[in-house]
């Protein structure tokens, strides 16, 4: 038997754009489940969550930050955003909601599913890692606390002491990034090369703004981070502890 499609929740109102992005990502090998508006979506994820999302921001009702902040309450799975809007303040908004990646309106379906690719590798990345290894490696990011924070990527999670850490995927693969090469500065466009591997149309807030969520969930004061530091000028080093 082969293996499970993705299920893959569209939330749009435009029928012309959710039907056209129905067909290709089918297309593609996805079981795509449909949202007319952001409660139909925030309930439909509520009964079963969907492996990935693609979520348009203006919506009526409940608008998309909405839902990607209240689907974050409780998921880690990879979403992204679409909008006619490329205002920075809404792209940044979007991100900071939960989302792991930004793409404008009008677009083409195939950089949808590009995007949805490389969500999905980066997904299976941990876990292929430690396949036919002796045993998984974890790494101390900081040991300073009464609590030590672990990244242990082969099984995909970060420990604060007892507690596992709820890090979307986005925030995974960017801590892993920055642990593969401690002590050394990795410039945005390296991380958005590495993380993101297709970029985001150049833009390099993108990763701003998931550092800034990162630090908020490592980090023993945000305000004052000392794991992942900030490198003016040049990009961001990770100072083990």
């Amino acid at each position: 038997m082969g293996s499970v499609p993705p299920r893959l929740l569209v939330v749009e109102d435009d029928d012309h754009i959710r039907t056209a992005l129905r067909w290709a990502l089918e297309d593609e090998g996805y079981l795509v489940e449909e949202a007319v508006d952001g409660e139909d979506a925030c309930r439909q994820v509520a009964a079963a969550p969907p492996d990935l999302m693609i979520v348009d921001l203006m919506l009526g009702g409940v608008d998309g930050f909405a839902v990607v902040r209240e689907v974050r309450l409780r998921h880690d799975l990879p979403i992204i955003v679409v909008s006619a809007r490329a205002d920075t303040h809404d792209i940044v908004g979007a991100l900071e909601a939960g989302a792991d990646d930004y793409v404008t309106k009008p677009f083409q379906v195939k950089e949808i599913t590009a995007r949805l690719r490389a969500l999905r590798r980066r997904a299976g990345a941990g876990s292929r890692a430690g396949a036919g290894q002796p045993g998984p490696r974890e790494v101390v990011l900081d040991r300073s606390a009464e609590a030590p924070l672990v990244l242990c990527e082969e099984r995909g999670t970060v420990h604060r002491g007892d507690r596992q850490l709820h890090l979307t995927l986005t925030e995974f693969r960017l801590l892993c990034e920055l642990a593969a090469a401690p002590g050394r500065v990795l410039s945005r466009q390296d991380l958005l090369r590495r993380v993101w591997e297709h970029g985001f149309f150049g833009d390099e807030r993108i990763v701003d703004v998931h550092v800034r969520r990162l630090r908020t969930k490592v980090e023993r004061d945000a305000g004052d981070p000392r794991i992942v530091v900030t490198v003016r000028g040049l990009g961001y080093r990770l100072d083990p502890q």
